[in-house]
């Protein structure tokens, strides 16, 4: 039986509506989030996703919680524990069983720097939701450079028809249900096609970089 594509999300979601202006697309949203002079919402936001029926096909269909992703990333992080060395593999292989492919031209963010091991274990933790990638943003920046720091924010988009994940289900009674995450599992080629600086209103006295870089999936 092969694997199922999810529909995509952001042909629902999209145009939506922030700030008393519209947004056609979820680049436009994240530009208009990072340039604001408030503080992004991300509780709004996630409301939104939950009243999205095309959203609630995607969780309704995963079998997959946070407990489960924390400890797959763990696992595949481990190089240490010699005796373990085999369980990555067949934990990844197990999820791989229950992974469907995302929808071309979907919209996916994350927060911070690459990390280096992306493209070589080819799992990587995003979210549908730009304000909650805009906050992680923000605390990873704080944990910087206090003088200078730089917040970076990027957006991937699915240009493949075979990238592998699954969207995680989140505890609606705790915190974590703002993450809306979706995890990647497979994928032939990350590419960053854009690097630009944003001008943000300042939200305070330190003087903040923006980075947004923009990434294609295949």
């Amino acid at each position: 039986m092969g694997k199922l594509t999810l529909s995509l999300l952001d042909s629902s979601l999209y145009p939506q509506s922030w700030q008393q202006q519209t947004f056609n697309n979820a680049e436009a949203l994240l530009l208009a989030m990072l340039t604001a002079d408030t503080t992004a919402d991300a509780d709004a936001f996630t409301k939104q996703l939950l009243a999205n029926d095309i959203y609630q096909e995607w969780i309704d269909a995963s079998v997959f919680g946070r407990y489960l992703q924390r400890n797959f990333t763990a696992f595949s992080q481990q190089t240490e524990d010699s005796f373990n060395a085999d369980m990555p593999l067949l934990f990844r292989q197990e999820l791989m069983r229950h992974a469907q492919y995302l929808p071309p031209e979907q919209v996916l963010f994350f927060a911070g720097d690459l990390p280096k091991s992306v493209r070589q274990i080819k799992v990587l933790s995003t979210s549908v939701n730009p304000a909650t990638t805009i906050i992680d943003a923000q605390k990873l920046s704080t944990k910087t450079t206090m003088n200078n720091p730089t917040m970076i924010i990027n957006q991937i988009v699915i240009r493949g028809k075979q990238v592998l994940g699954f969207p995680i289900r989140h505890n609606k009674r705790t915190s974590e249900r703002l993450r809306n995450e979706v995890l990647i599992l497979d994928f032939q080629d990350l590419r960053l096609v854009n690097e630009e600086s944003i001008s943000s209103k300042k939200r305070s006295n330190i003087d903040e970089t923006i980075l947004l870089r923009s990434y294609e999936l295949r």
